[in-house]
């Protein structure tokens, strides 16, 4: 083997090596790749969806309202759950004659069509910890149905950006 020859298979190595480290350091620390396996959001994500979320999303900031986060399920945390924030800290989030209500008031935009079919709550939302709805109400597993009713804010794994397979589409 001549010297440009081991020259030329050096750099590969080191480019592929460099190409891995850099795709775990992002996966590990920068982006979460999930995929969906449930209809829970429709329609706002679709079962088979591959998603990204952004791990530093909540660096800076706090989770708000409305807010599609991708959380360790408070039951079983090896399970990641993608939800809808509901219930920030301190809110009252409860459900009345297909109303979702927060504080006293109707849900406002609501981010969905879905009229909620059975009444529910009201749930206190303690510090540190929020309540979690998918947009499709009627059949999904959510702060309403879990024996830990809320996620903690360290249980957050990242803030939903975008699906990219079986089609780009922006979610914030």
């Amino acid at each position: 083997m001549t010297k440009e020859t081991k020259k030329n298979i050096l750099s590969w190595v080191i480019t592929i090596g460099a190409a891995v480290l850099a795709a775990i350091i992002l996966n590990s620390f920068i982006i979460l790749n999930v995929s969906i396996p449930s209809s829970s959001m429709e329609p706002t994500i679709s079962k088979g969806d591959r998603l990204i979320g952004f791990r530093l999303a909540y660096l800076t900031s706090d989770p708000q309202q409305g807010d599609i986060v991708i959380f360790k399920y408070p039951d079983d945390e090896k399970q990641k759950f993608i939800k809808r924030i509901i219930g920030t800290p301190g809110d009252t989030v409860e459900g009345i004659d297909g109303v979702v209500y927060v504080n006293g008031e109707a849900l406002n935009p609501d981010y969905t069509d879905i009229v909620i079919q059975e009444d529910f709550g009201p749930f206190e939302v303690p510090e540190d910890s929020y309540f979690m709805m998918g947009d499709n109400r009627n059949d999904s597993l959510d702060s309403r149905y879990w024996k830990n009713t809320f996620v903690k804010r360290d249980k957050i794994l990242g803030k939903a950006e975008f699906t990219f397979f079986p089609k780009i589409e922006w979610l914030g």
